[in-house]
């Protein structure tokens, strides 16, 4: 029998690259889109690369939809997926003191709820068949905080603080679980993010020249930015590893990125973070430094 994946958030980048990957080696994929629309997208995608997918309609922020979702998944399955790819996210930008809280609320459900709710809905089936895999999409965000980005960043960290404890309490039960954690790459969510902050920045707020510089960064960033390949091989190297790694640090930016932030010291890496955010100014050469080192798009 083939073994089947659950992939949300799988209509653009990370989420569609693993999907159709997926499907060209094999497996059983169950896609998720947000709506009909979208999965028509991805399902034309499938037939372009000429592998075979099966769509469900998913919102992870919305429990009623996860629950019909997973139903459909193990009625088609008998007995739920065999993996878990919890890629699902959202962007939010902008300073702590200029969010409101239902966007906070926002994001959290579905960065950070929604992920926990999947993998409580495919944790009993795993256990009785005694193997299963999770993987969990993060970013360097989740480790490393840069002004401006702080609810992100504390949604990608709270997915690896509940990955780590999910590693611990379903190992035992034969499920492998493990997290994902990457530097920028191009996808959507780049604009999605500039589109926030050019609309703080309309607003009267301390922060809007530093929103500026980051909207135009941003903008800018897409033309610059490697694919997203690297991040759709490491999720599937986590699937079909025999032994996976606890957590999967991808790209030199990311590793980059996570050795300065344990080596230099605070008041150093702040004013960096602040430079290449856009809230202070520094030398060129300092803004160009900050901004490739730093910038954790």
């Amino acid at each position: 029998m083939r073994r089947s994946v659950l992939v949300t958030g799988a209509t653009s980048g990370v989420g569609l690259g693993v999907a159709l990957r997926l499907a060209g080696a094999g497996f059983d994929v169950f896609a998720t889109a947000r709506d009909e629309p979208k999965a028509r997208k991805l399902r034309a995608a499938a037939a372009e690369r000429e592998v075979s997918l099966r769509t469900v309609l998913l919102d992870v922020a919305d429990s009623d939809s996860c629950r019909a979702a997973y139903a459909e998944v193990v009625a088609a399955t008998g007995g739920g997926p065999w993996a878990l790819v919890n890629n699902a996210g959202i962007p939010l930008v902008g300073a702590v003191e200029d969010l409101e809280d239902a966007a906070v609320r926002q994001l959290l459900e579905v960065n950070v709820v929604g992920a926990a709710r999947m993998a409580r809905l495919v944790l009993p089936g795993m256990r009785e068949r005694g193997a299963g895999r999770i993987v969990n999409v993060s970013s360097l965000a989740g480790r490393v905080t840069a002004p401006g980005m702080g609810w992100y960043c504390a949604g990608k960290a709270a997915l690896g603080a509940l990955n780590d404890a999910l590693r611990m309490e379903a190992g035992p039960g034969g499920v492998r679980v493990a997290v994902i954690e990457a530097g920028a790459y191009a996808s959507a969510i780049q604009g999605r993010a500039a589109d926030g902050l050019a609309a703080l920045a309309g607003r009267q707020t301390l922060f809007g020249d530093m929103y500026r510089v980051a909207e135009s960064a941003l903008r800018e960033s897409g033309t610059r930015l490697p694919s997203a390949e690297p991040v759709v091989s490491a999720v599937c190297r986590a699937l079909v590893a025999r032994r996976p790694r606890h957590r999967y640090v991808v790209g030199r930016q990311a590793k980059a990125g996570l050795l300065a932030d344990a080596l230099v010291p605070v008041r150093a890496r702040d004013h960096f973070k602040r430079v290449a955010m856009g809230a202070s100014e520094a030398h060129p050469v300092v803004e160009y430094a900050a901004r490739r080192w730093c910038t954790p798009w």
